[in-house]
């Protein structure tokens, strides 16, 4: 179907209203990545327990952005549009999960409210992606992912800050045993109203466009669109017997290993076991439908799985090991810090709120460094290429997160959030770049439904197994966990050189 309307170019003020809301979004995340290690130690939480805590978030990723992306594209509320309730239900629940969280009283229920802060931000932040897409022409599309980004930058330095800032004014930082810090609670009671009042600002000041004028612009309606599956059902089956036999053996031998061994392993192993497991059903299930020839969402998922574009094949290796190594950091960098400076590991300490305080600013300063930075990176792919550009911003954050170990002050961690500044800009553009180019058009919304998942499955696998390398690898000592990180990251680097792409000038005549 060809276009008989083209959609009508925006004005700034109205890209800018349609991007406020992720300023409200990225300060939510912003707070949990910052301090939810701090609340979950000062609550009693053993360091090498914290990462299996920590799995909520990416779990949650993982099932909720594909769920609310497909029904975003299938459901319309009326004047209300498809996107826009994400939005707002998403900032609802948010924002009274912030209230709530930091005044918990038990370890366990703050897991909880993790796992419900985490999916409500997963609600709001999905829909807002395809919005830019909803909403702009071709041709302004860069500049309407370019004022997310300005926000996205916006609201982590804010956010990471806000408990030192705070300080600052003399609000209490050192709390009682088993309580969170003042300055840390009216942060979060700060981020409820922001997030809250920068969505809602969105959802009112924005209309989206209604089905008639999508018909107008000639978008194919998507809810009818012919599925072409390419894995027959006995493939599906076969591979789900599979999965789920590795799975259940795996958990059953180490169920076993623990039950007699003198020293048990770790119970996040269970996590990835069992995950396997569940992957196997999950093929199962497809082939379940595709036999009734049912093409649902989940069949077209697990095909498309199966057959996976070359360069998206080599860009989730390397989304692997770079989502590794950040985990490394957002899970240790307080505890971390405040053994390696300061030799403490007693949470309620002022010498390690203190630290919990610098690094929300550290955490400022390598997204206010990723904003600068952001302008570099077409200047730096139009000379050298977007893999090459990539391969040098992950050398600069390997090393910045190595340097955790080297430098011995506060003030020199500095410099390493500018290499981790540098590799964060590129982590948030140059892997998408490398991945629109591989894609056909037709499939995009649904590879970029599956590159998600090369986000958060090395996530889960950190969370996983950071806890046992810093248990039994490294003996307690977090910081020699951020510099697996950083070895992890320069890992990715050398493997964006086998990514190999045709000439950039095309695509530069967009910037």
């Amino acid at each position: 179907m060809e276009n008989t309307v083209t959609k009508p170019r925006l004005s700034l003020a109205k890209i800018i209203n349609m991007s406020i809301g992720f300023f409200g979004i990225q300060f939510a995340f912003g707070l949990q990545n910052a301090n939810v290690s701090r609340i979950f130690q000062s609550l009693g939480a053993n360091i090498d327990s914290i990462p299996i805590l920590w799995i909520a978030a990416p779990l949650t990723g993982l099932i909720v952005q594909p769920i609310i992306g497909h029904v975003s594209d299938k459901i319309w509320w009326g004047k209300w549009g498809r996107r826009r309730p994400f939005f707002f239900i998403g900032a609802i629940l948010g924002s009274i999960a912030l209230f709530i969280f930091p005044d918990v009283g038990a370890l366990w229920i703050a897991a909880i409210f993790l796992w419900i802060l985490d999916a409500s931000i997963n609600v709001a932040m999905e829909p807002f992606r395809a919005f830019v897409g909803d909403m702009l022409p071709d041709e302004q599309r860069t500049s309407g992912f370019a004022m997310q980004s300005f926000f996205i930058g916006l609201g982590a330095v804010i956010s990471s800050a806000l408990p030192y800032l705070l300080t600052a004014l003399h609000v209490n930082n050192t709390p009682l045993p088993g309580h969170i810090p003042d300055s840390v609670r009216y942060s979060f009671y700060i981020g409820a109203i922001v997030f809250f009042a920068s969505v809602a600002y969105t959802v009112f000041t924005t209309k989206e466009y209604s089905p008639e004028e999508f018909k107008k612009f000639g978008l194919v309606d998507e809810t009818h669109h012919h599925v072409n599956i390419k894995t027959p059902v006995s493939k599906f089956r076969l591979r789900g017997v599979i999965w789920l036999v590795v799975g259940l053996a795996l958990t059953i031998l180490l169920d076993q290993y623990n039950r007699t061994a003198k020293v048990a392993l770790e119970k996040e192993l269970y996590v990835l076991s069992l995950g396997i497991a569940v992957y196997g059903l999950f093929q199962i299930l497809a082939a379940l439908y595709l036999k009734k020839g049912n093409k649902n969402g989940l069949v077209e998922i697990l095909d498309d799985l199966n057959f996976l574009p070359s360069t998206m094949k080599k860009l989730a290796v390397i989304q692997f090991f770079t989502w590794f190594a950040l985990f490394s950091m957002w899970i240790y960098a307080t505890p971390a810090l405040a053994q390696h400076l300061f030799n403490t590991v007693d949470s309620s300490s002022k010498a390690y709120n203190d630290v919990g305080n610098w690094v929300g600013v550290l955490f400022a300063f390598y997204n206010g460094f990723a904003a600068l930075f952001a302008f570099l990176l077409p200047v730096l792919a139009k000379k050298f290429s977007r893999p090459i550009t990539h391969f040098i911003a992950l050398i600069f954050g390997g090393l910045g997160l190595i340097t955790f170990y080297i430098f011995k002050t506060e003030n020199m961690l500095i410099l390493s959030m500018l290499g981790v500044g540098f590799a964060w800009a590129s982590i948030l553009s140059m892997p998408y770049s490398m991945l629109t180019q591989a894609l056909p058009q037709k499939k995009m919304g649904v590879y970029m439904g599956i590159f998600n998942f090369f986000i958060v499955i090395p996530q889960i696998l950190a969370a996983t197994l950071l806890g046992i390398f810093t248990k039994h690898l490294f003996g307690g000592n977090a910081v020699f966990t951020i510099v697996l990180g950083g070895i992890s990251m320069i890992v990715a680097a050398f493997l964006t050189l086998r990514i190999k792409e045709k000439a950039m000038n095309k695509y530069f005549k967009s910037f």
